[in-house]
């Protein structure tokens, strides 16, 4: 008899053990076939793991807009002469306002133009992902630590209770013992 409840005994702690929380490994950032991450990759991995990714987007456009106003004034000097109204019309037409008052009339300006549009309606796209993510994220954080409370008070209840089976068990053992 003794065997039988020194086994249910050790099966009860095992299962008790069962309980414990596992932690999940990150998702690995290598890509198959890869050996390591990038740099880039380690450094858009540590951005969006900090919530640091606007910085870089903001940096982007400003780098975006600089170049696209250099490019333009390199290409059309009728439209742009000076490096400030490129970078002007490189900041309203990334941000898709597009206000009219300076406009390229070449052909290979309309093609940096286009280009320009592309990237300013992507980057609005990212920063709206952006923020949603950023959102989407800090409500399921709550979600998160609300469920671990959760289930730790549910873990503690259980070791509660299998603590007051195993007295109760040592106890019966113990009466069944007796000559």
């Amino acid at each position: 008899m003794q065997r039988g409840s020194a086994g249910t005994r050790v099966g009860i702690r095992r299962h008790a053990h069962a309980l414990s929380f596992r932690v999940r490994s990150e998702p690995s950032l290598l890509m198959p076939g890869s050996r390591r991450p990038s740099r880039i990759q380690v450094s858009a991995k540590r951005a969006v793991g900090n919530r640091h990714v606007f910085p870089y987007l903001v940096a982007a456009l400003a780098v975006l807009a600089v170049a696209a106003g250099f490019v333009v004034t390199l290409i059309d000097k009728r439209d742009f002469p000076t490096l400030g109204t490129g970078v002007w019309w490189a900041v309203v037409t990334l941000g898709t306002v597009g206000y009219g008052d300076v406009v390229p009339h070449t052909g290979w300006g309309r093609v940096v133009g286009s280009l320009v549009i592309v990237f300013g309606v992507t980057f609005i796209a990212f920063l709206t992902a952006t923020v949603t993510s950023l959102f989407v994220e800090a409500e399921r954080e709550d979600k998160d630590v609300a469920m671990r409370e959760e289930r730790a008070h549910e873990v503690e209840e259980l070791r509660t209770l299998l603590q007051r089976l195993d007295a109760r068990l040592e106890a019966i053992e113990a009466k069944l013992d007796r000559p």
